[in-house]
């Protein structure tokens, strides 16, 4: 993937559950292993798997054929809540002593995440 001019805004996060919506693995689900904000891709656990040939080195051990994940951009992923991809959204509220506090929310139905 490209670097980007500017760092993009992704509302995704380690650890969360998402389904792929396009590509090669359309409809396969995972757990996010790494979002990159600078090129606006995301690991997905055993989706998007490519094979990486090494050759042996003195600490790495033998070399071999490796599978690995390929990095999706975050155009193709959505985010599961109870089972059903939605979009995020944020949500501002004010605390009892006045600070303001950021959540994350499902736009299919209003609930937080998080």
């Amino acid at each position: 993937m490209q670097k980007l001019k500017e760092p993009i805004k992704i509302k995704l996060k380690k650890g969360d559950n998402v389904v792929v919506t396009a590509g090669k693995d359309k409809g396969r689900r995972g757990k996010v292993l790494e979002v990159n904000r600078k090129t606006g891709g995301v690991l997905v656990e055993s989706v998007n798997m490519v094979s990486r040939h090494t050759k042996p080195r003195q600490g790495a051990g033998n070399g071999g054929i490796i599978k690995k994940e390929a990095p999706l951009h975050v155009s193709n992923v959505m985010y599961l809540h109870k089972g059903n991809p939605t979009r995020i959204g944020y949500k501002l509220e004010t605390g009892a002593d006045g600070k303001i506090t950021k959540k994350r929310i499902a736009k299919s139905t209003g609930e937080e995440i998080d």
